[in-house]
């Protein structure tokens, strides 16, 4: 059995807890949805593999771009494993949308993850995690699906979300300050191929997923978004983010 972690980490919290989860896994090939070079369309796994998909809960869905690419891969009945990585709030209907896509890709979905990782945008809510704590509770439910795949367990597990998924929501676009210095990382690595190497300092608004990878990779911390709607944002989620959410297994 061949296994494989296939992963869209734009600030890097999905990565952590995809590594965390599989860490006890024999080795473990990975897959970067983030990468817009590769053709994934090209993609084909065995029957008998284990794959983890692994991706971030942008206000309650998964990223359209991660699970367009996600549809591409030929899954040909290899078991599967999905994890919604969320800011603390809630996942809402991440997992049964990611669940629907990777089945429609081939994937036997066997098992379900919910995990709590440091917000991408508001940094004071879930601040640290992936904690040590955290990553051995992951480890746990990594060698939960082991020994579930070991009995020939291979049912489907109860996903929690809705059908039809909720609406999506606007995205906040960042924008680079006086500070870029035209280094051009951030158009090198984005997802989603949202800014040009022609116009460094703005992001297509047609494109950008609002991921925060230009932000959080920027070497000089140019390029941010506005305070004024952060400000709004964290204000509107506090409540629902008061209380630290605890990671979740769906066997």
């Amino acid at each position: 059995m061949k296994n494989f972690q296939i992963i869209f980490s734009p600030t890097g919290g999905t990565e952590k807890v995809a590594n965390a989860i599989t860490q006890n896994w024999s080795q473990v090939d990975t897959i970067d949805l983030s990468d817009a070079d590769i053709n994934f369309a090209d993609i084909s796994f065995e029957s008998d593999s284990l794959v983890l998909i692994a991706m971030p809960s942008f206000g309650g869905l998964a990223p359209q771009l991660a699970l367009d690419r996600l549809s591409m891969l030929k899954g040909n009945g290899a078991l599967c494993v999905i994890a919604a990585v969320y800011g603390n709030r809630a996942y809402e209907d991440t997992l049964i949308q990611m669940e629907d896509y990777a089945q429609n890709a081939g994937f036997r979905v066997i098992s379900a993850i919910s995990s709590v990782a440091e917000h991408s945008i508001i940094h004071e809510y879930a601040a640290g995690r992936p904690n040590s704590d955290d990553c051995k509770v992951f480890a746990k439910f990594g060698e939960q699906v082991l020994e579930k795949v070991s009995s020939g367990d291979f049912s489907k597990p109860s996903v929690p979300g809705n059908r039809p998924y909720k609406k999506a929501g606007a995205g906040m676009i960042p924008k680079a300050g006086s500070a870029c210095t035209s280094c051009g990382q951030c158009a090198l690595k984005c997802p989603a191929s949202a800014i040009s190497e022609k116009n460094l300092k703005a992001s297509d608004k047609n494109k950008c997923i609002a991921c925060m990878r230009c932000v959080s990779i920027c070497p000089v911390h140019a390029r941010k978004v506005s305070r004024l709607m952060t400000t709004i944002a964290a204000a509107a989620i506090k409540k629902a983010c008061s209380v630290e959410k605890a990671n979740e297994l769906f066997l």
